[in-house]
């Protein structure tokens, strides 16, 4: 019997991985069981936080810069008018499908949201690949279009990237401490550079959560 369930199971995993790309058998297992591992987040209640605020920064968003993965700079002063969706993300996670959901944030709100990713192996290795690397799964398996940045590190340490400096302290944007608490953690900033919203992973970027405060 339990060979018999871990036949159908490798076979179900070829099927949802039928135009996956240069997967580890890892990450196909992980795409594979994505849906379970969103609703069993929900049902013990783990990594679903979200909060959210309308105090304005006292260091402004747009002073800041990120390297991209291909080498260009971000001057996110380019990003004013716009909302944005910062997320921290590994690509050998639970959570490494919402790549999809974040591409099409991207599609559908065009000009009126801008999304960037931020690749970092902070959370159990989960994010080993080199720049290269990460580039082209992302590319592969997902068809991500929106910004990548370099991978960095995105935890409170001496060697936090400065633009999660910024979403992580509220010395800087206003009101928030909370770090992220896994990988896929979400900050979302208004059009007029203020962090208002934070959603842990297991708030899909596809929720009414997510959506309604983009729209908002």
């Amino acid at each position: 019997m339990l060979f018999m369930l871990i036949i159908v199971f490798a076979g179900y995993v070829e099927i949802v991985n039928l135009n996956s790309k240069d997967m580890s058998y890892r990450q196909k297992v992980l795409k594979a069981v994505y849906p379970a591992w969103m609703w069993l987040s929900k049902v013990v209640g783990r990594n679903k936080v979200t909060l959210s605020n309308s105090k304005e920064a006292p260091v402004s968003f747009y002073s800041l810069k990120a390297e991209q993965i291909d080498g260009g700079q971000l001057d996110f002063a380019t990003l004013k008018g716009r909302k944005v969706l910062l997320v921290n993300t590994a690509s050998d996670c639970g959570y490494t499908d919402q790549y999809d959901a974040l591409q099409e944030l991207h599609e559908a709100y065009g000009d009126k949201l801008v999304v960037l990713g931020f690749p970092a192996n902070d959370f159990k290795n989960q994010e080993k690949g080199t720049d290269k690397e990460i580039a082209a799964f992302c590319k592969l398996n997902y068809g991500v279009s929106f910004p990548l940045m370099k991978k960095s590190v995105v935890v409170k340490s001496a060697d936090q990237h400065e633009v999660f400096k910024w979403l992580t302290e509220a010395s800087r944007n206003g009101w928030n401490d909370r770090q992220p608490s896994w990988n896929f953690t979400k900050f979302l900033v208004n059009e007029n550079g203020v962090l208002t919203n934070y959603f842990e992973a297991a708030v899909s970027p596809g929720s009414k959560d997510v959506k309604e405060a983009i729209e908002k």
